[in-house]
């Protein structure tokens, strides 16, 4: 069974920086697309930034420049660097992955649990 465990996340100052990982784990042969979601309280779940195998990057207008995700494919992780945290950016931040399971099948979406990143004013 596949699992995405996130980590990372916390109580930052406005202007700090942050890094969260998430762990892939179970039978997997290929993920592609990866990202990172998040939500904050009241509001819809948004992209925040997906990266495909070949390093492709793509990110919401309001963290370009401030995050930038990473993925270490040999050992199934991706990653979001946060700088300048703003009070704006506190949300519950989601690791999202597409995985194929085997050279052949489909992919399946997997969602991580979630990591909490408060950023103070």
């Amino acid at each position: 069974q596949v699992q995405l465990v996130e980590s990372g996340g916390g109580l930052v100052q406005a202007g700090g920086s942050l890094r969260l990982s998430c762990a892939a784990s179970g039978i997997i042969f290929s993920i592609n697309p990866r990202g990172w979601y998040r939500q904050a309280p009241g509001k819809q779940r948004d992209l925040v930034a997906t990266i495909a195998t070949d390093g492709t990057t793509n990110y919401a207008d309001s963290v370009k420049g401030r995050f930038t995700i990473s993925r270490d494919n040999a050992k199934n992780m991706v990653y979001l660097e946060m700088n300048s945290l703003k009070p704006e950016d506190t949300a519950v931040y989601y690791c999202n992955a597409h995985i194929y399971s085997t050279r052949f099948s489909s992919s399946r979406e997997y969602w991580g649990k979630g990591t909490l990143v408060t950023v103070s004013s």
